[in-house]
């Protein structure tokens, strides 16, 4: 597993912890659109919820442990507050790979909640 920092969390505060991601990801959707990389998404939003005053680590180490070794890492997009990783993806269609990718972090990390958020939007023409 990651080096998680420690935070004591009830429901309570993983539902406002999840609630100011949500409104901030809407935030950056609603200011940037579609059409950019993950990266530019994952960077503002980052910039966002450090602003509502959430600690935020970006391309957070998650380390898949085996008999006591590292058997695989893996880098989620962003570990919020210490206790959600937030997923993002521009892609046309979430894919089960992408539900199994997060379904994985949850089980190496031990967290309990994970976003994932998909920027992609077709264009008009």
């Amino acid at each position: 597993m990651g080096d998680l920092p420690q935070m004591n969390t009830d429901e309570h505060g993983l539902d406002a912890v999840c609630e100011t991601i949500i409104g901030a990801a809407f935030k950056v959707s609603n200011t940037l659109g579609s059409g950019f990389l993950e990266k530019v998404y994952e960077n503002a939003l980052a910039h966002e919820l450090r602003r509502s005053g959430l600690h935020v680590a970006q391309q957070f180490p998650v380390k898949v442990m085996y008999d006591g070794m590292v058997a695989g890492e893996y880098i989620a997009d962003l570990l919020v507050a210490g206790t959600v990783i937030f997923e993002l993806k521009c892609v046309k269609h979430l894919e089960d790979i992408h539900l199994a990718q997060c379904l994985n972090y949850l089980r190496a990390t031990e967290l309990r909640r994970e976003l994932i958020l998909n920027y992609f939007s077709p264009k008009s023409v």
